[in-house]
């Protein structure tokens, strides 16, 4: 499997070989061995989720406060998306950069993004399935997001998709006014915490 760490730091890209025959396709898009030489610890594992979305579905951009956090490893088991990673952690070098990848069910790539940073996709597809491993469970007052469509952000949702929102992500605060709320991760918060995940 290779791997490499994305522009946001902390996100990390996965890509398994892939096993197609005559049947259809086999990968394995998670393996521990992989995961720990680059990411430094294991992949808690505490809930899987799953959604299906229509083509020009937007979800996110969404975080969690950290501590806890809720770290996420992602990959598209059908259909294609583009994965967008947002750094939201106040204090980070890399504050509101964010980094792309498209995932979809024939490369089967997946991304990884450490607690307190910022996850969002779009469905390039109909009937589009994004499997995510959560390191925590879902917790609603500590569920946070900022606006997809911030033009600050200038996150590089396709132009000939005509987006599809939540009333939840329509209604979330921009970045920066998120920041003047106070509801972003701390950076050195998330560095304390990823030290201590990696002394476990």
């Amino acid at each position: 499997m290779d791997a490499r760490e994305l522009a946001v730091r902390d996100a990390f890209e996965f890509t398994p070989k892939t096993f197609p025959d005559h049947r259809g396709l086999f990968v394995a898009p998670f393996q521990e061995p992989a995961f720990v030489k680059k990411v430094g610890h294991q992949l808690h594992l505490a809930q899987v989720n799953h959604s299906r979305s229509v083509r020009g579905t937007i979800r996110g951009v969404h975080f969690a406060d950290t501590p806890p956090g809720q770290a996420k490893y992602v990959s598209c088991a059908h259909g294609a998306l583009l994965d967008v990673v947002v750094d939201v952690r106040v204090g980070s070098p890399t504050f509101g950069r964010w980094d792309a990848v498209r995932l979809d069910g024939a490369d089967c790539r997946a991304v990884y993004l450490a607690e307190g940073l910022g996850h969002g996709f779009i469905a390039l597809e109909d009937d589009t399935v994004m499997t995510y491993l959560c390191s925590t469970g879902y917790n609603p007052a500590g569920e946070h997001g900022i606006a997809p469509l911030d033009p600050d952000l200038g996150l590089p949702w396709p132009t000939d998709l005509e987006p599809v929102l939540s009333e939840k992500d329509v209604s979330a605060p921009t970045l920066a006014e998120a920041e003047t709320a106070g509801l972003l991760p701390r950076y050195a918060d998330c560095l304390a915490h990823y030290e201590a995940l990696r002394a476990n």
